[in-house]
């Protein structure tokens, strides 16, 4: 399978960082592999893609957000594989299980407070390119 979103989210350390992708900024596929092998599920093409571009980049990792590191990521009980949270813990971010095998799935929020989830209305790729966007643009 080709690489869909590889390039693009490389792309986002010199577009925010200002300086070039290093291979540290992205995780070994043998390193990702061994540290989602302990999962019951597969992650979407997409937020794997995302992991070796970005992984290792803690800037952007956590920037605002915290994307969880792969050996960290879960399904909750109403069926969503969580993979961000932000820094206060209010809201948590994930896919319906139902979804992982689309490519580049709809993302879904989680008031933490009320433990619903709400359709984000956009894919991965989409709500991270506008989440970084919103993060680094953001001057208020």
């Amino acid at each position: 399978m080709t690489d869909m979103f590889l390039e693009k989210f490389r792309a986002l350390v010199p577009k925010y960082l200002e300086d070039e992708w290093q291979e540290e900024d992205g995780l070994p596929a043998d390193e990702l592999d061994a540290a989602l092998s302990d999962h019951q599920f597969q992650v979407p093409m997409v937020l794997r893609e995302f992991y070796l571009a970005l992984g290792g980049c803690e800037d952007l990792m956590e920037a605002y957000h915290y994307f969880w590191d792969p050996e960290e990521l879960e399904v909750d009980d109403e069926g969503f594989l969580m993979f961000l949270e932000d820094e206060e813990e209010q809201f948590t971010w994930g896919f319906r299980v139902g979804d992982l095998s689309v490519p580049d799935p709809i993302v879904y929020r989680r008031n933490n407070a009320r433990a619903q989830w709400k359709s984000e209305e956009g894919t991965f790729s989409e709500f991270v390119f506008d989440m970084f966007e919103w993060a680094f643009n953001d001057e208020d």
